[in-house]
């Protein structure tokens, strides 16, 4: 128990839990976001009114993950400054101005829109809230990329140096660009999509085990399994492309990734251990189950390609393996997992299952959605557990460790606010589920009056 005296490892622990906790929200707005856009689109060019009830009823859920998003993401902006001020200030020139780009040019974008495209329906012109929807889409897509620009940069830093303990840029563009940026956006972006597309799909499949409002809710579930067909393989590829960035700026994560100990000598493969348990201070697994040559093909695509083991980096500039290892498969076997749901989905569609009389029979199909609902929350988790605990040691990868980067706090007033976050983010999750479960239960409003149907407010106007 010797880490509670130490603050470093209290505040690691902090943002940790925090960020895991935030980052759930930020998720499903990205994808909801999106869907509603895809929804309003569907309504204007087709006059299905089915669609514009989807949008009513999908935006409840938005709102109410929204405002546990906003309230969750406060406190890690304060820990940069209290728990991470000598990172704050050697990287502030960059990283606090990027932050700052987030909360300008995304944040409020998607927070001045959001009004108009939750309440602006009987207000507004039809064009109007269609533009209102795709900026708070817009909005929300740009706040993930630019944290992930954010945070790519302190995986692969780039056009700074270092002058007096302090990182001075000389090129925003290289700094932007770094080479970890555009797989981290797109590997985090398709990751919203899919876990969106995993709870719009599990909800939607609960209604139709019940048979309750089934035409109305299999449009939604139709939209969903044909998004999914596109999105979850693509995924697949924008990991391969990650892997390799990975292997060339961090060779040291992917070695904790994979627990390769050993460089492989030329002319040899390296082999890729599907299972394995590490042993840290023997330096080897103690067992594993591997396929010859195949961790090579994977990173090199090449049966005999150079990959770096950890025994070629010091001990103190190795990242924790066990975790690392074993949070990236969770991941992989989720997505694989995810993809194999999509197959069968799209095979049965294809097979005529998708209609009124005939969906309700494939019950293992929709029983299978509903299971499936939490795993993309999962494997973002698992994927953000690899990615951040990979890094380690260093809060800037060969620039600064995060030791160094850490307040001088009391271990005391560190756990003391740690024990706060928790309860207060227990709170929050559990209003959340409450709310969420009374609006699942209530369900749409199938009566709901479509716009220009209501009486114009008192002094003011309805547009159809």
């Amino acid at each position: 128990m010797e880490w509670l005296n130490d603050s470093v490892t209290l505040s690691r622990l902090q943002f940790a839990f925090t960020a895991l906790f935030h980052i759930v929200w930020p998720v499903l707005t990205i994808g909801l976001s999106l869907f509603l856009v895809l929804l309003e689109a569907l309504w204007i060019r087709t006059g299905d009114n089915d669609y514009y009830r989807h949008a009513r009823f999908w935006s409840k859920l938005l709102l109410l993950n929204f405002s546990v998003g906003v309230v969750s993401g406060i406190p890690l902006e304060f820990a940069f400054g209290m728990n991470w001020a000598p990172f704050s200030r050697a990287a502030g020139d960059f990283f606090g101005n990027i932050l700052g780009f987030e909360g300008a040019m995304a944040f409020m974008l998607e927070a001045g829109f959001l009004g108009i495209a939750l309440f602006g329906w009987h207000r507004v012109p039809r064009p109007v809230h269609f533009l209102a929807t795709c900026m708070v889409a817009l909005g929300a897509s740009l706040s993930a990329v630019w944290i992930m620009v954010a945070n790519a940069w302190m995986q692969t830093p780039a056009g700074v140096v270092e002058e007096n303990g302090k990182f001075l840029v000389e090129s925003y563009a290289a700094a932007i660009f770094n080479p970890a940026m555009p797989t981290s956006v797109a590997h985090m972006w398709i990751a919203c999509l899919e876990t969106s597309l995993m709870v719009i799909g599990g909800i939607s499949a609960w209604y139709l085990l019940r048979g309750r409002d089934s035409a109305f809710f299999l449009k939604s579930f139709r939209l969903v399994v044909i998004v999914s067909a596109l999105v979850m393989p693509l995924q697949l590829l924008i990991g391969d492309f990650a892997g390799r960035v990975i292997a060339e700026h961090q060779p040291a994560k992917l070695a904790a990734i994979e627990a390769h100990w050993d460089t492989n000598p030329p002319g040899q493969g390296a082999p890729w251990a599907v299972l394995a348990w590490p042993d840290v201070q023997a330096q080897t697994n103690r067992w594993s189950l591997q396929i010859p040559d195949a961790l090579s093909l994977l990173i090199t695509h090449s049966s005999t390609g150079r990959v770096v083991g950890l025994k070629d980096f010091p001990a103190d500039q190795r990242p924790p393996v066990t975790l690392t290892f074993y949070s990236f498969r969770v991941m992989v076997v989720i997505g694989m997992t995810l993809i194999g749901l999509a197959v069968w989905s799209l095979w049965s569609y294809w097979r005529g299952a998708f209609q009124v009389g005939r969906i309700g029979a494939h019950r293992w199909l929709l029983r299978a959605w509903l299971a499936a609902l939490p795993l993309g929350y999962v494997a973002v988790e698992m994927g953000w557990i690899t990615r951040e605990v990979g890094r380690q040691p260093w809060v800037v990868y060969g620039l600064m460790r995060t030791a160094e980067g850490a307040s001088a706090l009391p271990a005391a007033a560190v756990a003391t606010t740690l024990a706060g976050y928790i309860l207060i983010y227990s709170v929050l999750a559990i209003v959340f589920l409450v709310f969420a479960r009374r609006l699942i239960l209530k369900g749409p409003n199938l009566e709901e009056p479509l716009p220009g149907e209501l009486p114009a407010a008192e002094g003011g106007k309805t547009y159809g």
